[in-house]
């Protein structure tokens, strides 16, 4: 069982919290590249409970920043993005994307002290259509994290961003939780909903898996087993990788080029990152004849439009308030939830668990292994980072991300789990610029 105090240094990321500073260490996928316009409005957001505004400067250089002028601490949201910096409308104190005080409007020029005044600004870079910040020490900056799926030129992926209505750590868990796929997902049909060489055959004709995991360099890896046929084992191998991202086994592992990362925009809120290789959708209309034959099973995102809250971008209409738009008969007669998408059906499920989980409260099965180990390394990590500086080897070395994609695959009973999956992940390379057929 997860202890209360164990509890809040997991969930909590703002300044100065154990798991705030040891994510800060890290960078974090925090906008779409689009949402940002050359001398366009600025963008108010969230990130780890610090209140921003992003904005593109004439140059196309995006700025991140805290949201207060730090001459009065006026909105800079309410700026004017203007010839390669924002300016307080307040005074006309004006900044670059670095922070640095340009221009100090109400100050007579024999008492100006612009180079005495910086805005709190953090780094941020553009990798195919996202928008990266880091956090952390701003002079020891390390490179962008080469997870597979986020280098892959801009054309070649596609990135979806949904605002979840709870802590990280909910959203984070439940991807680490393959057994769920069997119920929440397919719990209304059988084996004879799939094809002969569908894989996820096997997940309906054996519901409850058995588990093996082990520590990594970049994090977690699992797998998840299940007979298959004669002298044939079944598995879905998944990643959970510092600090926020996952690789589910939605796909076969050779075409499963994707990841997902739970961004901490506050405590009770994270933004979903999406990033799947299109690629991956090779085999679009077997997929689309699956969700035809499995009710619920639909991938549609319907949103509500964006505005300029704290909170205010990328909800979808289906929502605590609305129930998730569950009809009841159709739960009774054709799908196991009467909610209609896969990430629906998991947003409704985290939400549901309240904003913060009291995980003192949980009766966990052989089934949450990878979810109980994950936390403990979480939790090692913050620690040590909090009293010794001590960083996990992800924060740096950036090699440890090389080689890692979640998947399905069938494999000999007598195979070691990892000599399997390793070998057919080297067997399936998929280059970042290979054009979606």
């Amino acid at each position: 069982m997860t202890r209360r105090a164990e509890n809040d240094i997991l969930t909590q990321t703002g300044p100065g919290t154990p798991m705030g500073e040891l994510m800060r260490q890290y960078w974090m996928p925090a906008l779409m590249s689009s949402e940002l316009i050359a001398d366009g409005d600025p963008v108010r957001f969230m990130l780890m409970s610090e209140k921003l505004i992003a904005f593109r400067d004439s140059s196309g250089r995006i700025g991140v920043m805290d949201h207060r002028c730090p001459h009065r601490c006026a909105s800079l949201f309410f700026g004017r993005n203007e010839e390669n910096g924002i300016r307080c409308v307040y005074h006309g104190w004006k900044f670059d994307v670095d922070g640095n005080c340009l221009d100090q409007a109400n100050v007579p020029p024999h008492q100006n002290f612009k180079q005495k005044v910086k805005a709190k600004a953090y780094k941020a870079e553009e990798r195919n259509g996202l928008v990266w910040v880091f956090m952390g020490d701003q002079e020891n900056v390390p490179q962008l994290p080469p997870i597979e799926a986020t280098l892959a030129p801009e054309d070649d992926v596609t990135i979806t961003f949904i605002q979840r209505d709870c802590n990280w750590l909910q959203g984070a868990e439940g991807e680490l939780d393959t057994s769920h796929l069997g119920v929440l997902h397919f719990g209304s049909v059988g084996e004879k909903s799939f094809e002969e060489d569908e894989l996820n055959k096997y997940v309906v004709a054996e519901r409850a898996p058995d588990y093996k995991a082990a520590e990594t360099d970049y994090g977690f890896i699992y797998g998840a087993y299940r007979p298959a046929d004669a002298g044939e084992t079944y598995w879905r191998v998944g990643h959970f990788l510092f600090p926020v991202w996952t690789m589910p086994p939605i796909r076969s592992l050779d075409r499963n080029v994707m990841t997902r990362a739970y961004v901490p925009l506050d405590d009770e809120h994270c933004m979903i990152v999406i990033i799947v290789h299109k690629n991956a959708e090779r085999a679009g209309a077997a997929r689309a004849d699956l969700i035809r034959r499995i009710p619920g099973a639909s991938m549609r995102h319907d949103y509500i439009p964006n505005n300029t809250d704290w909170l205010g971008r990328w909800r979808l209409v289906p929502n605590r308030g609305n129930d998730y738009q569950i009809d009841r008969e159709v739960q009774r007669n054709e799908s196991f939830t009467g909610v209609d998408g896969i990430v629906l059906q998991d947003q409704m499920i985290t939400e549901s668990m309240g904003a913060i989980t009291d995980r003192t409260l949980e009766h966990l099965a052989p089934s949450d292994i990878m979810i109980t180990r994950t936390r403990r390394a979480l939790l090692k990590a913050a620690l040590r980072f909090r009293d010794g500086g001590e960083l996990p080897a992800s924060a740096s070395a950036i090699g440890v991300y090389e080689g890692v994609r979640g998947g399905h695959f069938v494999a000999p009973e007598n195979d070691d789990w990892l000599d399997a999956y390793a070998a057919r992940v080297a067997a399936s390379p998929l280059p970042a610029s290979e054009a979606a057929e």
